[in-house]
């Protein structure tokens, strides 16, 4: 076992101190309806920036709308009623992560290799949707916005199951499973 070291903060952390994410807006972050609603916000912003050649510059104001409801609506949910979910579990597997130089992995999550993975396809989703959206591809928009969700489904699902292996472990996170 390596000894975590609290004093690394990792840059999942930075991000979500920046979204101003702490105990209580983890677990309204937490909510399966804000993580299902998460998933909508990208193909709005899609539709928003690619409608610009019929609508012009009134494309910015529901590109503006989609990216300001992206940083308010974790406050937007309370608490879940459960968190014995999917969504959930996934969310609070990120919280963990987050933390991970702070917290005791077990072995198999202490390698980075499979969320960089889903970061690597998550950037190379985005990459061919936005080149799709600068030359009004139809097939790069859509394939780069399956690709980024599809990763993103994937980062989220072994989040979870970092959850449920660590709330098996530790009775702190079995705490946040109700």
């Amino acid at each position: 076992m390596t000894t975590p070291s609290p004093d690394a903060v990792t840059t999942d952390a930075r991000l979500a101190r920046l979204f101003g994410l702490r105990d209580d807006t983890w677990l309204r972050h937490a909510n399966p309806a804000s993580v299902w609603i998460r998933f909508a916000v990208l193909p709005l912003i899609v539709l928003s920036i690619w409608s610009r050649r019929g609508i012009g510059r009134r494309s910015l104001l529901p590109l503006g709308a989609s990216l300001v409801f992206t940083v308010v609506e974790p406050l937007l949910f309370p608490p879940p009623r459960s968190t014995r979910n999917w969504a959930s579990r996934g969310v609070l597997g990120e919280r963990i992560w987050a933390d991970r130089n702070a917290v005791d992995l077990p072995e198999q999550f202490r390698s980075t290799a499979v969320p960089n993975t889903t970061y690597a396809f998550q950037f190379a989703g985005l990459a061919a949707l936005a080149r799709g959206l600068v030359v009004f591809d139809l097939r790069s928009v859509v394939g780069g916005l399956l690709l980024v969700q599809c990763a993103k489904a994937w980062f989220i699902d072994r989040m979870g199951l970092l959850f449920r292996t660590m709330a098996e472990r530790d009775p702190r996170y079995a705490s946040w499973e109700y």
